[in-house]
């Protein structure tokens, strides 16, 4: 199942700025980790923004939730899923 999925970022400012880094360290290496399953095909940054458009290929709602909830930044992240499905009109 392919999902759109938006993620806003807002770490809080009064976080020392060495937890900042180790967590972000970690977001990166678990980004990374489960890109490299093909369950994370497509990976955006949105210019201007601490935000970024993926695009999940899992099994189901289920999976895709226990996905995003490991991600180590979640807890400071406003999330926005779209279930996505072929287009009649897609060329090949």
């Amino acid at each position: 199942m392919l999902f759109h999925v938006r993620m806003d970022v807002a770490i809080p400012h009064e976080l020392d700025s060495a937890t900042r880094a180790d967590l972000v360290a970690r977001e990166k290496a678990r980004a990374e980790e489960i890109q490299s399953t093909g369950t994370w095909p497509e990976l955006w940054r949105i210019v201007g923004e601490y935000a970024n458009i993926s695009i999940f290929d899992v099994e189901d709602n289920d999976a895709l939730h226990t996905l995003l909830s490991s991600l180590p930044l979640f807890p400071y992240m406003k999330i926005k899923v779209t279930p996505l499905a072929a287009h009649p009109s897609k060329a090949g």
